[in-house]
């Protein structure tokens, strides 16, 4: 129950308390009411026990009112007849007895407003008043609903059970008819599949009809299809339709299917200015209708003014009696043959996962043998339209943070680097809060959202949601053959409609970007990668390297021959790994770019610290050590790296020497000799004289502290050659792309094209497990994603061209790869996204049994490779402005570009799937004939 303040018609409420409602839900009578006072504390409730002890210590005072129950309304009236006072909705309220006093009342509100509290005469009265108020509600309503309802279902099992006979023949639409006009309690078995033929006769110059289904039991409604209907060519003024309730949608006897009409002139409002009539009727009286079809009154809002008239007829897809029916016209073949491709492919879990929201349409054509041509267009969205885009958008914002952790990591730099730095973390950030924004609104939206119309393609927060993603599927089916699927995937031109196109689309912000942008060094994600690990390694190699220096001058003080060795053994180590590590062609070529930038007059040179300094900065010897600079040998570092080996070396040499494994070995003295032979009897080891100790200290700290500072300078080049790499990589991946809004841009754009052919490559690879040939082509050559557009070469078009060019093209950095589903559910089903801009892969899992199916090569993760291609012509009349006055150059350079990329796809194809039949060398001797025209013509 919720206490709302509403502006009401008073005389209208007083008429309502007087009008006569269900004995169950009416009554009325003199009682004392009062509320519970705001400011004082609430009601206490005492949960120490099994229930709750109400007290009504802070109520006001209770005043004598007339009270009358009218459904779930109280009216609170000041005397019988009186003026009204107070209505009170009894919904999302509790109703309990006060325990301190048998005769009163109180009704608490979930809202939180204060309680209610009513006085009666007498305690039957008050036990009277309990009953009914707890049942006026929606809530106890729906309980009694479900309690009757599973009464009905017992006694409908059990009937069923006694007549098991009318069960068995039961089994197909007629069947079921049968049963229906038999009488008596009805299974809930499916009526599906059922195809309709709605007419709309009405005077409306264009008509949109919309079929919901009704559940008479779950009193919940869902919306079917919405569909333009067509004018006969018999009949004038009458609209047609045809409507196919498959498998997503089952229908029962007691569904209701309404339908609803709206001028065609405002498809998208569905207001009340463009709506023009509605009618329902329910299955029950359709399967028992006689008549060839059932006629309904189309009526107005408010139900009282006829607009037209609707006429429904069942499509008779089962072969008809053969008393009646002439032989030519049954087709008992070709509807087994469609519903088992139906159940087959449609109700998979596999399509389930990637279509929703299926409408269908069935078509009739008598072929001139007198037989059936059945046709059934299916057009399906899919989840696919916001699930990946919510996917990549959490990819690049964690790209893009990982992308900053790297550059603040590299420490302390020099003002023109730290510069480049800044720069990086701005743009990152700047990308990194536009995307969070985005993801956050389109995870606001409702689960159930698969679909952006093209009056939101402007939209901030659907940037990234492809425009009118749908599947276009049609099975042909013929009685002697198995039916044929035809698919396309239809979407808008992948562009950025927010952004607008007054500065062109991205292919020439990109040109402009490239031609002011100064000629900069770039690396790959890999080489970045490798220097990070560069970096890491020399970091944790350097202080093992310099603390077994220190520990092997230590060990020299004892004259220990096996802990020398020990120590000696684990410092050999540790520097192998560290010239190993540094030992790599990435060092040595970011050192001679570094160079060459100093030579060619740019203001930075490189210090040993890893950091950049400007030349402004250099010491008093400015001339002299850009001489020497001047004279850069690239063979320096490999001696860097090579200063260590040798050094180590010689500290090996010389731990040899003083363990007395050289060939002439250094003589003892005569007084480390006596120790040595006068001290047997009391120790195993000699105690060194302070002279012998001091003597291999001395002979190893040279060569250790030259072992250190080789050590220290490769590190201070390997570190200051990395740290270029990485904040170039950096770059690379952000400024270098341009600015940030272009970034968005063209990540927008890429995912509306990545959307797109994901969704059209689950399909083609659901239809394609049983083809060998198309399973081999996917894992050795890859799969083709032609793109056909039909924009022209003027106006805003060219700007969505030119996006499109784009972002079609970036789609050739993504894989796919087949992976094995935990389960059959949608989720599980669904293709997840990894990696990071640039070499993205799509995971598209199959459920266990089809997956263990595949060859071994797709089972063993191959990369599914994308040869995009991009055609494109345009067929209004801007373009043909274009093409006499303006400019068609792009469209021409679009579909050259894409003819040969066609081309050398096709040759890679024909190389590598088997072309050793006739049929097969025709097939690929004329294909490749007609891109050598193509080519020509262009």
């Amino acid at each position: 129950m919720k206490r709302m303040k509403l502006r009401v018609n008073h005389r209208q409420l007083l008429f309502l308390s007087r009008e006569e409602t269900s004995g169950n839900f009416q009554r009325e009578g003199t009682l004392r009411v009062g509320r519970q006072e705001r400011e004082e504390q609430p009601l206490i409730e005492r949960k120490g026990s099994s229930e709750c002890v109400l007290t009504s210590s802070s109520v006001s005072d209770l005043s004598e009112k007339f009270c009358r129950l009218r459904g779930n309304l109280l009216f609170i009236l000041n005397k019988q007849g009186g003026k009204l006072e107070e209505v009170l909705l009894l919904e999302r309220c509790e109703v309990m007895k006060l325990p301190d006093d048998d005769r009163r009342l109180a009704v608490s509100f979930d809202s939180g407003d204060p309680r209610v509290f009513i006085k009666c005469s007498s305690s039957a009265d008050c036990t009277s008043w309990l009953e009914v108020l707890r049942d006026a509600n929606t809530e106890m309503l729906r309980r009694r609903i479900t309690h009757l309802r599973t009464l009905i279902d017992t006694h409908t099992a059990q009937h069923t059970q006694q007549h098991t006979h009318v069960a068995s023949v039961c089994g197909g639409d007629e069947s079921l008819e049968d049963a229906a006009a038999a009488g008596g309690a009805e299974p809930a078995a499916k009526v599906t599949p059922l195809h309709l033929r709605v007419g709309v006769v009405t005077v409306a110059a264009r008509v949109q009809i919309q079929v919901s289904v009704i559940d008479t039991h779950t009193h919940t409604l869902r919306k079917y299809c919405c569909t333009e209907a067509v004018q006969g060519a018999d009949d004038d003024g009458v609209f047609l339709t045809s409507v196919s309730f498959c498998g997503d949608c089952p229908l029962y006897h007691h569904s209701r299917i309404k339908v609803t009409v709206y001028h065609a002139e405002e498809p998208t409002t569905h207001t009340a200015r463009s709506f023009l009539g509605f009618t329902s009727f329910s299955i029950r009286d359709l399967l028992r209708s006689k008549e060839p079809h059932i006629s309904m009154s189309l009526r107005t809002m408010d139900g009282v003014n006829e607009v037209g008239e609707v006429k429904v007829s069942r499509l008779q897809m089962e072969g008809e009696s053969e008393d009646k029916t002439p032989p030519e016209h049954k087709c008992p073949a070709l509807c087994d043959s469609l519903h088992s491709s139906f159940q087959d492919k449609e109700n998979s879990p596999m399509m389930r996962a990637v279509l929703c929201a299926q409408v269908c349409k069935v078509y009739r054509f008598q072929t001139e043998d007198q037989r059936w041509l059945l046709v059934r267009e299916q057009m399906s969205e899919t989840p696919l339209s916001f699930s990946l885009p919510k996917q990549l958008l959490s990819a690049l914002i964690r790209e893009h943070t990982s992308r900053i952790q790297e550059v603040k990591e590299l420490g302390d730099l020099s003002p023109h680097w730290n510069e480049l730095r800044h720069d990086v973390i701005n743009h990152c950030n700047h990308l990194i809060g536009c995307y969070q924004e985005t993801l956050a609104e389109l995870d606001k939206l409702s689960a159930s959202s698969c679909f952006k119309s093209s009056s939101s393609k402007s939209d901030k927060h659907l940037q990234f949601v492809p425009t009118n993603l749908h599947s276009q599927r049609m099975e042909v089916t013929s009685p002697d053959s198995t039916g044929v699927w035809y698919e396309v995937i239809t979407v808008g031109a992948p562009a950025d409609h927010h952004q607008s196109f007054k500065h062109g689309g991205l292919k020439r912000l990109l040109s402009k970007h490239t031609n002011h942008r100064d000629s900069s060094v770039s690396y790959s994600r890999d080489e970045s990668s490798r220097a990070r690990e560069l970096l890491s390694s020399v970091a944790q190699l350097q202080p093992l390297v310099f603390g077994l220096a220190e520990e092997l001058l230590s060990v020299s003080l004892e004259l220990n021959v096996t802990r020398l060795q020990q120590v000696l053994d684990g410092l050999t180590q540790q520097t192998e790994l560290f010239v190993h590590a540094l030992k790599d062609e990435l060092v040595k070529s970011a050192l001679l770019l570094i160079h060459s930038q100093r030579s060619d007059g740019t203001s930075s040179h490189a210090h040993s610290n890893g950091s950049l300094c400007d030349s402004a900065t250099a010491n008093q010897e400015g001339q002299t050590s850009l001489r020497q600079q001047d004279e850069y040998d690239e063979e320096e570092w490999d001696r860097a790296w090579a200063n260590v080996a040798m050094s180590l070396n010689c500290i090996i040499a010389m731990g040899d020497r003083l363990q007395g494994r050289e060939d002439h070995p250094q003589e003892m003295t005569s007084s480390e000799q006596q120790e040595t032979t006068g001290d047997t009897n009391s120790q195993n080891t000699a105690s060194p004289s302070s002279s012998s100790a001091s003597s291999w200290q001395e002979q190893l700290l040279p060569l250790v502290v030259t072992l250190r500072d080789c050590v220290r300078e490769a590190v201070d080049k390997a570190r200051t050659a990395m740290t270029f790499v990485v904040l170039q990589g950096a770059v690379t991946g952000t400024v270098a792309q341009g600015p940030a809004h272009i970034m968005l841009r063209r990540h927008a754009v890429f995912s509306q094209a990545l959307s797109a052919v994901v969704c059209g490559f689950v399909l083609k690879l659901y239809g394609g497990l049983e083809d060998q040939d198309f399973l081999q082509q996917l894992h050795s050559v890859g799969v083709l994603a032609q793109f056909e557009g039909l924009l022209s070469t003027y106006g805003d078009e060219v700007g969505m061209l030119e996006d499109m060019e784009v972002g079609v093209a970036d789609l050739s950095s993504v894989a796919f790869t087949v992976t094995e589903a935990k389960t059959e559910q949608p989720d599980d089903l669904l293709p997840t996204l990894r990696g990071a801009w640039g070499s993205l892969v799509v995971e598209v899992p199959l459920p266990p049994e089809t997956f263990g199916s595949l060859p071994l090569e797709l089972r063993e993760g191959r990369l599914i490779r994308v040869h995009p291609v991009l055609f494109n012509i345009g067929i209004n009349q801007q373009q043909s402005l274009a093409e006499r006055f303006g400019d068609s150059s792009l469209q021409e350079r679009v579909n050259q570009q894409s003819c040969e990329r066609l081309r050398a796809f096709c040759h890679s194809l024909r190389d590598t799937l088997p072309h050793t039949g006739i049929s097969v060398q025709y097939f690929w001797t004329n294909i490749l004939r007609f891109l050598w025209d193509l080519r020509r013509m262009q």
